[in-house]
């Protein structure tokens, strides 16, 4: 896979390792036939540890062998996330420090959660794009506030706070976007 094909939640093969990268930065070149960098930040699947990685536009790396199961999110316990193979049925305990941004999106019972397995172990979680959490506390809306471009702090059920348009209130569910965090409009 070239490096210009290289996409954010790709998984590929580096220094022998499994990568999953989570974010790019391009660096075009400013002088005449040089080559345009692309700096990938990721993190190797196996160490847990932050790898950086800087190819350029015609350098490559192998996609990794792995295995995208459909899981659902069965409980939480203080060290782990208990997830099932939707399809097998089969049960993965995945550490809670693998997963923490995707914590802040996780409720039990959630569906279209995939899990990456290697080597018959899951080793990472990947969220759908988007999900939808209930609102469990804001200051209440009030009427007249949607046509301001202001915003006030939410707590989701998850526990995980955002910011929202003034006119929104408790119980109402909105739609996340997991790889920002930022909100996306009502569900």
């Amino acid at each position: 896979m070239q490096a210009k094909e290289i996409k954010n939640g790709s998984i590929v093969n580096y220094q022998e390792a499994p990568v999953i990268i989570e974010s790019i930065s391009v660096q075009s070149p400013s002088a005449r036939g040089a080559a345009t960098l692309y700096k990938f930040r990721g993190r190797n699947l196996m160490t847990k540890q932050k790898v950086d990685i800087t190819l350029k536009g015609t350098e490559s790396l192998d996609e990794a062998d792995f295995q995208r199961q459909p899981v659902t999110l069965m409980y939480t316990d203080p060290d782990h996330i208990h997830l099932m193979d939707s399809e097998t049925f089969n049960q993965y305990a995945l550490p809670k420090e693998v997963a923490e941004h995707e914590l802040l999106f996780l409720k039990e019972g959630q569906e279209g959660l995939l899990a990456l397995i290697y080597n018959e172990e899951c080793v990472a979680l990947q969220l759908p794009g988007t999900v939808e959490l209930k609102i469990e506390y804001c200051e209440p809306g009030v009427k007249g506030n949607s046509a301001t471009g202001r915003t006030k702090p939410a707590k989701l059920e998850t526990g995980h706070s955002i910011s929202v348009p003034e006119y929104l209130g408790m119980g109402e569910m909105v739609k996340i976007d997991t790889r920002t965090g930022e909100f996306l409009g009502r569900a």
